[in-house]
C-alpha cells in the first residue's frame, strides 16, 4: 500500500501538508486540499483512523446531543453542522435525549465522558450545573444552541424578539384579535422557548395598548396534529373567533391552517396565520414566518467548534453570538376583511 511520501509527490506538496489537508485542518487552501485529496484517490492511501488518533490525541469525533431526533427543526441544524464538520475531516456521534429524564443522565453521565470524542455541540439543551461541569472536566470544547450556558461558546436565538416580530406583523396588518398557540409543560424544560415566544406576543399586543386575552391561547406540542387541534378550538366560536393566529412553530402554523380550510375559512380572508422556523413546508403552504435558519445556525455551531479545535488559525469571538432571523412575508397574512379588527 502506498505512503503518505507517495502522495505528497504525486501532489507536489510536502507530507506535512498532504497531513494537514487530509486530517481536515483549515489552514489549506482548496486547491491544494483537491490536489491531496486525488493524488491519495489515485495510488489508494487511507489515513489510518488508530494511528492518527495516537498521534494527534485527538478521534476526529464529534459528540451532539438533541432533545428530538425526529423533528425538522433539529434535523436541519444537525444537517448544517454535519456537512461542516464532514468538509473538515470530522465525524458526528448523535445522542437524542427523547426518551427524558434517565436518558439524559445516561448520555451526561457516562457516554460523553466515556466515549471518545473530540468536542460536543448541545442543540437547544439549557445544561445543568453538573452536566456543564461534567463536560468542562474532559478538558474539551463545547459549544451550545439554542440559548446561553454560562462559561460555554453559544449561539443563541431571542425567542422574545422573533415573537413581537410576527405578532407586530398583524398589528401592523390591523389586526387586534390576535391569538396565539404556544407550547405545553413539556417544552418548558429548555431555555423556556414557549414562554418566551408567549412574553414576546403579549409584550407586542401591550405595547399596542391591546389587553390581553387569556381566552385566545392554546396550548400545543410543536407538531401539524397539535396546532390543528388547538386553532379548531380557537376558531370554533364565529362571534369570538380571531381574525389572527400567531403560532409558536411553522408545524403549529400549518396545522391551523389547515383546521381552517376544514371549517369553511379561507386563509387570509377570515384568518391571517404566521409561524416561526421557515419550516420547508412553509412556502407550499405560503406561510408568512420569522426564519430562523437552523442549517446555518448548525454550520455556525460547527465553526465555533472549529474555533476552538484550531485556535492557531482561527479569531475567538465573544462568548455568545446572536443568531439571526428575519420576517418572511407570504400569502397567509393580510389585513382583516371590513368590520374584523
Amino acid at each position: 500500500m502506498p505512503g503518505i511520501q507517495a502522495v505528497a509527490e504525486l501532489a507536489g506538496v510536502s507530507t506535512a501538508t498532504v497531513s494537514r489537508a487530509l486530517s481536515g485542518k483549515p489552514n489549506v487552501s482548496q486547491k491544494t486540499r483537491d490536489a491531496v485529496l486525488a493524488a491519495a484517490a489515485e495510488l489508494g492511501y487511507v489515513v489510518s483512523s488508530n494511528a492518527s488518533s495516537l498521534a494527534t490525541g485527538r478521534t476526529r469525533n464529534i459528540g451532539v446531543v438533541v432533545p428530538f431526533l425526529t423533528r425538522w427543526f433539529y434535523a436541519s441544524v444537525l444537517e448544517g453542522a454535519e456537512s461542516t464538520l464532514r468538509n473538515h475531516g470530522y465525524d458526528l456521534t448523535l445522542y437524542n435525549l427523547a426518551g427524558g429524564g434517565d436518558e439524559r443522565r445516561s448520555v451526561f453521565e457516562h457516554f460523553l465522558l466515556n466515549k471518545r470524542v473530540d468536542a460536543v455541540i448541545a442543540i437547544s439543551l439549557e445544561l445543568t450545573g453538573g452536566e456543564l461541569q461534567g463536560l468542562l472536566s474532559m478538558h474539551k470544547p463545547v459549544v451550545g444552541v439554542g440559548g446561553p450556558l454560562p462559561g460555554v461558546h453559544t449561539l443563541s436565538i431571542d425567542d422574545v424578539e422573533v415573537a413581537q416580530l410576527a405578532t407586530e406583523h398583524l398589528l401592523q396588518l390591523g389586526h387586534t384579535s390576535i391569538a396565539h398557540i404556544g407550547g405545553n409543560d413539556d417544552f418548558e424544560r429548555d431555555f423556556h422557548l414557549p414562554t418566551n415566544r408567549r412574553i414576546g406576543y403579549e409584550g407586542a399586543l401591550e405595547s399596542r395598548g391591546i389587553p390581553v386575552n387569556p381566552s385566545l391561547f392554546r396550548a400545543a406540542d410543536f407538531t401539524i396534529e397539535g396546532g390543528y387541534a388547538a386553532a379548531k378550538q380557537l376558531l370554533g366560536s364565529p362571534r369570538e373567533r380571531p381574525t389572527a393566529i400567531f403560532a409558536a412553530s411553522d408545524e403549529m402554523a400549518i396545522g391551523a391552517i389547515l383546521a381552517a380550510r376544514d371549517m369553511g375559512l379561507h386563509v387570509p380572508d377570515d384568518v391571517s396565520v404566521v409561524g416561526i422556523d421557515d419550516h420547508e413546508l412553509s412556502e407550499f403552504f405560503g406561510l408568512t414566518t420569522v426564519a430562523q435558519f437552523p442549517q446555518l445556525q448548525g454550520r455556525m455551531a460547527a465553526e465555533l467548534l472549529l474555533d476552538q479545535l484550531h485556535p492557531e488559525t482561527r479569531t475567538q469571538g465573544a462568548l455568545n453570538t446572536a443568531l439571526p432571523f428575519e420576517l418572511m412575508v407570504r400569502s397567509s397574512t393580510a389585513r382583516p376583511s371590513s368590520g374584523r379588527g
